[in-house]
């Protein structure tokens, strides 16, 4: 449990996913600005998206955990390590966050505050890249907090870096994180009506994760006590 009392957490979880977010917005307007090749853009917004997810976990992890990712809190809850009340006022911050994170990028570049996307991201083959993207970052973080907890930043932001590339939707794995990028009409923008399948995505990808790490993290000592345990 953390040390840090529950609006602290809540102030360290919107910071987080704000300055997520300005960087992802933020570097693909400049990506944009700079090059009209697109692969070369993607690469000028993957690497300090992925920079950045260190730095944050580092910094803010002790605080609130640094889940910056409401699919992300929704398996704490699940794993019954973060408060269902907690875990709801961690998705609000997120969110707030994130949508604060937006309005940030587009001061810096001097464009409206808020853009509705206009970038379509839809079809099957975008929702399996989500709910992948999303299945693949819960199994890191779960995988890292069991075997090399200082490791996890290093392994989300490379994670993350992999799977901008790997995946057909570039990776959003985060529902903040694609509500506040349905609020830009630049490079890493995403219409409105496009979010609802992206976000479902995310969410079962998430749920799967736990339950398939859960069976394989489980050693052979816990799932003996586990049937002992039973009558």
């Amino acid at each position: 449990m953390s040390e840090f009392d529950l609006p602290r957490r809540l102030a360290a979880e919107a910071l987080g996913t704000a300055l997520l977010v300005a960087t992802v917005v933020g570097s693909g307007i400049m990506a944009e600005t700079l090059t009209k090749d697109v692969a070369l853009a993607l690469l000028g917004n993957t690497l300090p998206t992925g920079a950045i997810l260190v730095v944050l976990i580092t910094i803010l992890g002790p605080v609130s955990g640094a889940h910056f990712n409401p699919a992300v809190s929704l398996v704490f809850a699940l794993k019954r390590e973060l408060a269902p009340r907690d875990a709801l006022a961690y998705v609000a911050a997120q969110i707030a966050g994130g949508i604060m994170g937006t309005m940030i990028a587009h001061a810096m570049f001097a464009l409206p505050l808020i853009d509705a996307s206009l970038k379509m991201r839809t079809g099957g083959a975008q929702w399996f890249a989500e709910g992948m993207a999303a299945f693949g970052l819960v199994a890191t973080i779960l995988g890292g907090i069991r075997f090399s907890v200082v490791a996890v930043p290093w392994l989300v932001g490379l994670y993350i870096t992999a799977a901008y590339w790997f995946t057909a939707s570039t990776s959003f794995a985060n529902p903040a994180v694609a509500i506040a990028r349905s609020m830009t009409n630049t490079f890493s923008g995403i219409r409105p009506a496009d979010l609802p399948g992206f976000i479902a995505a995310e969410l079962c990808g998430a749920v799967v994760a736990l339950i398939f790490m859960t069976w394989l993290l489980r050693g052979a000592g816990e799932a003996a006590a586990t049937k002992e345990a039973r009558p």
